[in-house]
Order: C-alpha cells, then sequence, then structure tokens
C-alpha cells in the first residue's frame, strides 16, 4: 500500500473513529470536556509506559484512557458539592493531571523524547509511516489498524446502546424514571470517548483531537434535528473532510491533521451561512410570523431523538 493511499485511510478511519461518538458529545453539551480528557491521557500515557516500559503496548491506551476518565469524575464529584458551577471544575482537574504528566516525564522519563508538537498536535503523517506486512504484502500501517479496531468499537458500542444513549441524552430524567442508571451510563459512555481520544492522540494531539470530535457532528446538526439523519451526515462530513484536509496538506506540504481541521472549520462556517440564509429566505415568505416563530431557537428548540 502507497504512503498516499495509507495516510488517506488511516485520517478517514481516524475521522469517523472520532466523530461518531462526537455526535452525542455534541448533543450532550460536553464538547470541551473533550479537551479536558485529550489534556489530561498524558500521565495515563507515562504510567502506562512505566509499567509496560513499551510505547506500542495496548495498556497505555488503557491507563490514558482511565486518565481521562478521572477527569469526567472528579467534574461531576466537584460539581455536585455545589461549591463550582459551569466548566471550572473541568478547569481545576484537568490542568492539574496534565502538568503531573508533564512533570513525571521530566523527573523520571528524561531520556525518553517527548515531542510537545507531537504532544499538541499529533502528527499524522509519521504516523502512517511504515507497513504492516502479512504472508509478504503490505497491507497498510500498523496504526491504521489499531484505529480501524477503535472504529469498530465505537460502531459495535453505539448500535448497542443507541436507545439508551437516546433516551439519557434527550431526557435523563424520564431514564431515571425508567430504571435505567443514568450515572453509570453516562461514565461507560465517557470512557469510550476517553479511549477514542487516547487512540487518536498520536495522529491528532491535545488540541486539535476536538475538531476531529465536535466539529463534523455540529456541522451536521445545523442541517437536521433527527437523531438517524445527524449520524450519517456526521459520517459523511467526517469522511470527506478528511479527505480533503489530507490532499490541502499534501498539496502543500503541511500537517494533515491541522489540513483536516482546518477544512472542518471552513465547512462548518460555509453550513452555518447557508442555513442562515435559507433562513432568512424563508422568513421573508408569505408566512413570515408563522415561519419565525416555528424557526425561531426557542420554539421546540433542540435534536429529536425520533430515527
Amino acid at each position: 500500500m502507497s504512503f498516499v493511499l495509507g495516510a488517506s485511510a488511516l485520517a478517514v478511519v481516524t475521522a469517523v473513529a472520532c466523530a461518531l461518538p462526537g455526535v452525542f458529545v455534541v448533543l450532550r453539551k460536553n464538547s470541551m470536556l473533550v479537551d479536558a480528557i485529550s489534556h489530561a491521557v498524558l500521565p495515563g500515557i507515562v504510567v502506562g509506559y512505566f509499567i509496560t516500559r513499551d510505547l506500542e503496548s495496548p495498556l497505555l491506551i488503557l491507563g490514558a484512557a482511565l486518565a481521562g476518565l478521572v477527569v469526567v469524575l472528579g467534574s461531576e464529584w466537584l460539581t455536585r458539592t455545589g461549591l463550582l458551577t459551569g466548566d471550572a471544575p473541568q478547569g481545576l482537574v484537568f490542568p492539574a493531571l496534565f502538568s503531573g504528566g508533564v512533570i513525571l516525564v521530566s523527573v523520571n522519563f528524561a531520556n525518553v523524547h517527548l515531542d510537545t508538537h507531537a504532544v499538541l498536535v499529533g502528527d499524522l503523517n509519521l504516523a502512517a509511516i511504515g507497513q504492516l506486512t502479512v504472508g509478504g504484502l503490505a497491507i497498510g500501517p500498523p496504526y491504521l489498524y489499531v484505529m480501524a479496531t477503535v472504529l469498530l468499537v465505537n460502531i459495535v458500542a453505539v448500535t448497542l446502546l443507541y436507545p439508551t444513549l437516546k433516551v439519557t441524552t434527550f431526557d435523563p430524567r424520564f431514564a431515571m424514571a425508567l430504571g435505567i442508571r443514568t450515572g453509570a451510563v453516562n461514565a461507560a459512555f465517557m470512557f469510550l470517548v476517553s479511549v477514542t481520544v487516547t487512540a487518536a492522540f498520536h495522529a491528532a494531539g491535545a488540541i486539535l483531537v476536538i475538531a476531529l470530535m465536535v466539529a463534523p457532528p455540529a456541522t451536521a446538526h445545523l442541517l437536521t434535528r433527527r437523531l438517524a439523519p445527524m449520524i450519517v451526515l456526521t459520517i459523511a462530513f467526517a469522511a470527506g473532510g478528511a479527505l480533503a484536509g489530507f490532499r490541502i496538506a499534501y498539496r502543500f506540504d503541511a500537517a494533515t491533521s491541522a489540513g483536516m481541521a482546518v477544512f472542518y472549520g471552513l465547512l462548518f462556517a460555509a453550513v452555518l451561512c447557508g442555513t442562515r440564509i435559507a433562513r432568512r429566505v424563508r422568513l421573508r415568505g408569505p408566512q413570515a410570523p408563522d415561519a419565525a416563530r416555528t424557526s425561531l431557537p426557542g420554539a421546540g428548540a433542540g435534536l429529536s431523538p425520533g430515527a
């Protein structure tokens, strides 16, 4: 498999793997929690390396994902105390974990090269270097199959938990009345998000992974209020944006993950402008008062849970 084909496939698989759980992250209004998780995985990676002494070990993903889950559980605990509100708990927890990871690296693993650029924005091109060989046939970069496994896990998890995720996302009180343990569901889902963020760390880093997870579903949210079409549009935007971003970055010899993030931002801006123009056109129609009442965000705002 050529480098261009392997890098393109890796970009698409990574983008879709991040965007799929990102649908529910956006609907739950937890987008910035992804940023907190992406920063908190560093100490988990360091502890995993301390145990395994192998940067390729799957235990690094598990350890980093658990560190990300600490951000979620810690933030929820601080919020329940009533002493802090808004996103202040996240602002306390994840900088402490990220800084702790940096200290652990500098004190215990000074001989291990820590590329600050790679930690912050990743390097998908570097991740695509190398070939996995089966029977003498090169079938692409090994990291491609790591992300393909994560994508498969996300597809299976979202499919099996779809009804539960839907009701806990749109009406948590009703879910509790049905006997659903919303806390356990949220913790399991955020652990899935944490695993995805950790796995994508090599390709997108701590900063750009939030663009892969939030931008495609946020763009899809502008076009539909129904959950199933939103998921389909999210996958389409994620895959198409990954290919377009890779081609742009390849053309200008730039970082692929950064090119993807820029394209996602441009795509969101274009869709936002298009929807606003379309709304103004509808409001100027013959039934402007009725259209205004039904199209404003306050009138039936929110995504419909129906398929």
